[in-house]
């Protein structure tokens, strides 16, 4: 091809025009000063033995120690006292069925029972055997209690959604009447409620609702505050090494066309996994979700289905001798850039990073075969019928690729771990399809604007002749059967992965909820940025 026609082909290539990234480098000159996180860390000790010592007090009363371990969970400072806290919902759940015998105790009580043992994977049964009082509906703990539970439910658990129907319009009612303090708290677990929220946004809200709290413990909110603090500079420092790695990647000089969302995929990788321990996951998680992004955007805004043909064979080379001299050049740098990706763990000395590097080769050739086929839909006009969208939507959905970033950043994970996943179970099936089906419903009016291939809404509303507020409808079904199918998976015996595992699958789904809830987050970055100042800029004053 000449470079005339090049350039006149170029002229002509579709443009998604998507919004700038709203951070710019502001990250990349962030100072990690040691002096001050090692002041908060020598802090977080000395309140932590304070903290525990109450925790352990709270033993004496059940009710006292499941309010106080819920506490705990709100404020994000369980994770100190995890063996603790194992120990003594062990001993609440043996105990649960004589003490329901034999005392009097109120909705709020039996839905916070109900709650904190379901989240730590307790089976307890949510019999009720007489529908809903009236009695309870200017009760604000008893509402906001009954409806955070009903988020735990699994299939065949009619009356936790008949509370879930019952108690929201009666807290929209009270959250207009309420002090402006608690009507901000139930305005917040409305539209994020505690199962299916991110999970430092959760923890922000729950201090900030806290510090305003009356009963409030002094010694239990400056922990939690420090302690917010202290994770926030650690993320800040992690932001500060994503950033630069970004610069110097230099996307937006490469691909024009591309969305440049460092910042916003750090947010992705710390909703999926947050524990501060977890950094070496969480730089790998946003990495691969700003070249996925790249990736996507190539397929489905820039590239030409010729181009794209070639660049998906090429891709199943994955190797530098792979490169197709037939490539454009925008193409020979995506392809050498995954390859430099790839080389960061391949053979960085850690045990198994060799193994879980080709896995997650496998993972991305596997999402450009998925792409390819979305590439060819848009391009020809074709509409598929609505399960085969949904079997390709759970490729493209980029969960099997992100979770292959997840296991490179964790020690003592291998095998068993990639072939659990590949196996489908129904907690990583289900991420799937809220990852895809979530995404679909927030952002299927522009992507069709965009000329991209059809959503899942377009292909029902095809095959079943129906609206598109008749097929979103459905496809919210899907996502209600999603969910319980998650919490099925949480509480099964014995587990065939460790906890962690399991939680990123858990929050995987979350985030979904997260970047799609209103609109796509992710593409529309301005709308995120009151979220990422609260987790990565701003500090709670102490």
């Amino acid at each position: 091809m000449t470079t005339q026609a090049k350039s006149e082909q170029d002229n002509f290539r579709p443009s998604a025009n998507f919004p700038s990234s709203v951070w710019g480098c502001s990250f990349a000159s962030l100072s990690f000063q040691d002096s001050e996180f090692e002041s908060l860390c020598k802090e977080v000790e000395i309140f932590k033995e304070k903290v525990k010592d109450i925790l352990m007090q709270s033993t004496r009363g059940l009710i006292e120690n499941i309010e106080f371990i819920d506490i705990l969970c709100c404020l994000g400072v369980s994770y100190y006292f995890e063996n603790e806290i194992e120990e003594q919902l062990n001993h609440i759940f043996i105990a649960l069925p004589t003490f329901l015998h034999e005392n009097d105790y109120d909705l709020h009580v039996a839905a916070l029972l109900f709650r904190i043992l379901r989240q730590h994977g307790h089976k307890v049964t949510c019999d009720n055997d007489g529908g809903f009082k009236k009695s309870i509906t200017n009760d604000v703990k008893s509402l906001l209690g009954l409806y955070e539970a009903s988020f735990l439910s699994v299939h065949g658990e009619d009356i936790l959604d008949e509370a879930l129907a019952f108690t929201k319009p009666y807290l929209e009612t009270l959250a207009e009447q309420a002090s402006p303090h608690l009507a901000e708290h139930i305005k917040n677990s409305l539209v994020w409620p505690i199962h299916q929220s991110m999970e430092r946004l959760k923890i922000h809200q729950y201090i900030s609702f806290y510090e305003k709290e009356e009963s409030r413990n002094e010694t239990l909110l400056k922990f939690a505050e420090l302690d917010y603090n202290r994770i926030q500079l650690l993320y800040r420092q992690e932001m500060a090494i994503l950033s630069r790695w970004s610069r110097d990647l230099n996307v937006m000089h490469k691909y024009p066309y591309t969305r440049d969302r460092i910042v916003e995929a750090y947010v992705w990788a710390l909703g999926c996994i947050c524990e501060p321990q977890f950094g070496a996951s969480r730089l790998k998680i946003a990495k691969y979700v700003q070249m996925v992004t790249v990736l996507d955007d190539t397929y489905d805004a820039y590239g030409t289905l010729d181009e794209l043909y070639r660049f998906t064979a090429a891709f199943e080379r994955c190797n530098v001798d792979g490169i197709d001299d037939h490539l454009p050049g925008y193409m020979k740098y995506l392809y050498k850039d995954f390859l430099k990706l790839f080389e960061e763990t391949e053979n960085d000395g850690n045990e198994g990073s060799s193994l879980k590097t080709s896995y997650a080769k496998e993972m991305f050739k596997e999402l450009t075969r998925g792409y390819i086929i979305e590439a060819q839909w848009a391009k020809n006009g074709y509409v598929p019928a609505f399960d085969d969208y949904v079997q390709n939507g759970l490729i493209v959905s980029t969960c099997d690729v992100l979770a292959s970033a997840f296991l490179l950043g964790m020690k003592d994970v291998g095998i068993k771990e990639m072939v659990w996943i590949r196996s489908n179970p129904k907690i990583v099936n289900s991420a799937k399809l809220l990852g895809t089906l979530k995404n679909d419903i927030a952002g299927h009016e522009e992507e069709q604007k965009r000329g991209d291939s059809p959503s899942s809404v377009e292909c029902y509303m095809k095959e079943f002749g129906v609206s598109k507020e008749k097929a979103v409808k459905e496809i919210d079904k899907i996502f209600v059967n999603a969910l319980k199918d998650i919490n099925e998976e949480l509480l099964l015996q014995p587990r065939r992965v460790s906890k962690i595992i399991l939680k990123y699958f858990l929050n995987s789904g979350r985030m979904s909820e997260f970047l799609y809830k209103f609109l796509d987050f992710y593409t529309n970055p301005s709308s995120m940025k009151d979220y990422v100042t609260k987790l990565l800029v701003d500090p709670f004053s102490i």
